[in-house]
């Protein structure tokens, strides 16, 4: 049974986030925003101007106090020492903001709207410094760990896009469709009802390994090589659409939510993570003859079983699920749950 945060919310939960001394934000529809301690004892709350529905909630990675929320087209920063009001509000995107992302450095922050835009700000002078483009909705944007001028970003237009900040166009792009209508042709059909519009995107520790979520239920493993990337693995293990993804800190344990109320957790470090406990060691595996590569991964891809992945742990929430975040309570590793409640629930998680 979960463990239940309750009266912070009146509505339902879209968004969390958790900041490196265990403070929990929680962003709900209506201009709801909540703080709660490690232990979900009520720590804070706001309204934020003008109801719209708090979407996204992202703590700075080196100052845990500072908070970025996005409601509407707008992205207010706050104190959390002083929740009295937003600090700053910036306006930069021109439609509802899906997912915001701050750089390990602190000095980029991305946000990624309904028309497809990532905006990309300059923290220091408060200015837009790029201006990245999906063809359809982006649903999520992510700076990779170790390389803060560096993001991945998925939409509705089933594309998955690796960007540098130093260029406007994509280093690379995969359409999650096409990959699928050339592995198995007899499988397009039922991907044309079933399309993989792409929803959730998390990077793991090692900058190199990211993980997404997708429509038609599977979750897709990639590794960037350089300025492109390739995808590595692939396993369902939701009968719908996969909303969110997370990659636990320091290990490649992934943290899967559906639409099916389904959060499992996979280990796909038998399958990405071999040798890869720094970038250089990393760099040494790109060196691995080509032809081994590609039949191991169409191996990997053949089916679950053939790859060994199978859910580590299966939570049958019962509510689709908006937002999962991983926190430490008490010595122990916990998933926190978003769903179309206005509680947050709690699980407990094994030590990787």
């Amino acid at each position: 049974m979960a463990d239940k945060w309750i009266g912070g919310h009146s509505s339902s939960i879209l968004c969390l986030n958790v900041n490196t001394e265990g403070l929990v934000a929680s962003g709900a529809e209506r201009g709801e925003l909540t703080f709660w301690d490690g232990g979900g004892t009520l720590a804070g709350q706001l309204q934020l101007p003008k109801a719209d529905d708090v979407t996204s909630v992202v703590f700075s990675p080196c100052r845990p106090t500072r908070l970025y929320t996005s409601h509407g087209e707008t992205i207010s920063l706050l104190d959390v020492r002083s929740l009295k009001e937003p600090t700053e509000c910036f306006h930069m995107n021109e439609e509802e903001i899906n997912c915001l992302s701050v750089n390990e450095t602190d000095n980029f922050l991305a946000a990624a709207d309904d028309s497809g835009a990532i905006k990309v700000m300059d923290l220091e002078n408060k200015k837009v410094s790029r201006s990245l483009r999906h063809s359809n909705i982006c649903s999520s944007v992510v700076f990779r760990p170790q390389r803060p001028q560096s993001l991945v970003s998925c939409g509705l237009d089933m594309q998955v896009m690796l960007w540098n900040l130093q260029k406007a166009r994509p280093l690379w792009t995969t359409n999650l469709q096409e990959c699928e209508m050339k592995e198995d042709s007899l499988q397009s059909a039922g991907q044309f009802f079933n399309p993989p519009l792409a929803h959730s995107l998390s990077v793991a520790s090692c900058g190199n390994v990211f993980g997404c979520g997708a429509q038609d239920g599977k979750v897709r493993i990639f590794r960037v090589t350089g300025v492109k990337f390739e995808r590595e693995l692939e396993f369902q293990g939701h009968s719908l659409g996969v909303s969110q993804v997370l990659f636990m800190p320091e290990s490649y344990w992934l943290l899967t939510g559906g639409n099916d109320g389904r959060v499992l957790l996979w280990d796909v470090s038998g399958d990405v993570g071999k040798q890869q406990k720094s970038p250089a060691k990393s760099l040494q595996r790109r060196k691995a003859p080509a032809s081994n590569r590609k039949d191991g991964k169409l191996n990997k891809l053949a089916s679950n079983e053939h790859a060994g992945v199978l859910p580590k742990l299966t939570i049958e929430h019962g509510e689709k699920v908006n937002w999962i975040s991983c926190t430490e309570i008490k010595g122990s590793r916990r998933v926190l749950v978003a769903d179309q409640s206005s509680s947050v629930s709690v699980y407990p998680l094994p030590e990787p």
